[in-house]
């Protein structure tokens, strides 16, 4: 059987990545297709030194660093992207790869990330983040997101079934595309790279890249009221002066680090903060493997890894306040919170997981035809059992 795997682009290393990583090892014998490929050589390495088939995007004038600028123009060109000669075609999509073209005779299977999150339920956010919330330029920048949800809802009809990647997911699927993932699949984590530890220090630790949506201002913001709490901050990005001019001296800024300096600060830590509204969510799990709780904000796919009073606690709003009040709740309830059920909490997430789940559903798959038209409406999706 010939396979192919789509994904949006290759930028960077980051969790959509992963799952394409771990895809690749489920079909090592799959070619791979992206609309750009632009990611730094010392990231490629999970890629096992495979050559990633890009669209004619690939030769677009500084591409590497605007390609979401050249949005509309990536989503015609990964429909040139020609797919005919395999049986099998993956996509792996949060923006423009499930948009490729098929025939009667392929199947194709999205594994979704999320719809895009920019021109569907978050554009008003996106759009006061870059400043295009109101002037001039606001009304083209509108203009541009109508037409990529119309582009949207279109493709959207390309796949036969679709993979979500959180229940919270399947749920943005049903209501932008109106059709039901066929299955729930949560990403890959590796467990092994995490180890529990017990003893937990005086600080708390947040990580990620410093963009709008992960609302690291916020925490660090949230800390600066708190002089008499620590924060470690690991993590690098655009928004670097925004966040470092929110903190106070009680908070640390580590910059990029290493994966061992990530992995022992999540061990350490009193708890990790987590106020974004993420599809899933790595960073969270991460944290919980090595026995740290998660204080989260509750909406998204945190609330399918957190549980409540188990592995961590929740805050109900994304405001410094409603972090600031889950901080102090924590700490008055911290005995709670015991490492081992912390971790065991989410073993249950692991790539070995991913990769029996991801063959099991294809093998299910392949044995029958796909759905007329792309038609998924009226299929209940469901949660392969971790």
């Amino acid at each position: 059987m010939r396979v192919a795997i789509v994904h949006d682009w290759f930028t960077k290393w980051a969790g959509s990545e992963q799952v394409v990583a771990r895809m690749l090892g489920v079909f090592p014998e799959a070619n791979l297709y992206a609309g750009i490929d632009v990611m730094p050589a010392a990231e490629r390495g999970p890629l096992g030194g495979r050559t990633v088939r890009t669209s004619p995007a690939q030769n677009l004038p500084g591409v590497a660093r605007w390609h979401g600028h050249y949005l509309p123009l990536l989503a015609l060109a990964i429909e040139q992207l020609d797919l005919s000669a395999y049986d099998l075609v993956i996509s792996s999509s949060h923006a423009i790869a499930h948009g490729v073209l098929t025939g009667p005779d392929q199947l194709h299977l999205c594994l979704c990330h999320s719809p895009m999150r920019f021109a569907w339920d978050l554009q008003h956010q996106y759009l006061a983040e870059a400043h295009l919330h109101r002037g001039l330029l606001t009304w083209p920048a509108r203009i541009m997101l109508a037409r990529m949800r119309r582009w949207d809802l279109a493709a959207s009809r390309r796949p036969d079934r679709y993979i979500a990647v959180s229940q919270f997911i399947a749920r943005r699927i049903a209501k932008c595309y109106r059709r039901p993932a066929d299955v729930v699949i949560y990403p890959p984590v590796d467990v092994a790279a995490f180890p529990l530890h017990q003893a937990k220090e005086d600080f708390y630790v947040t990580a990620g890249r410093f963009v709008p949506y992960k609302r690291t201002a916020l925490i660090v913001a949230a800390f600066a009221k708190m002089p008499d709490k620590k924060l470690i901050v690991i993590g690098d990005g655009p928004e670097r002066e925004r966040v470092k001019a929110r903190a106070g001296p009680n908070v640390t800024f580590l910059g990029h680090a290493p994966a061992a300096t990530l992995v022992d600060h999540l061990q350490r830590a009193r708890a990790f903060i987590f106020a974004a509204l993420e599809d899933f969510g790595i960073a969270p799990v991460e944290a919980m493997l090595c026995g740290t709780p998660v204080i989260a904000f509750g909406q998204g796919g945190a609330t399918e890894t957190v549980t409540d009073n188990v592995s961590g606690l929740f805050f109900g709003q994304q405001t410094p306040d409603s972090l600031i009040e889950a901080v102090h709740r924590f700490e008055s309830q911290r005995h709670r919170f015991v490492p081992e059920q912390v971790h065991a909490s989410v073993e249950r997430f692991s790539s070995e997981r991913f990769d029996r789940q991801f063959k099991q559903y294809l093998m299910e798959q392949m044995d029958q035809p796909p759905l007329p038209g792309g038609e998924g409406t009226g299929r209940a999706h469901k949660i392969i059992s971790c």
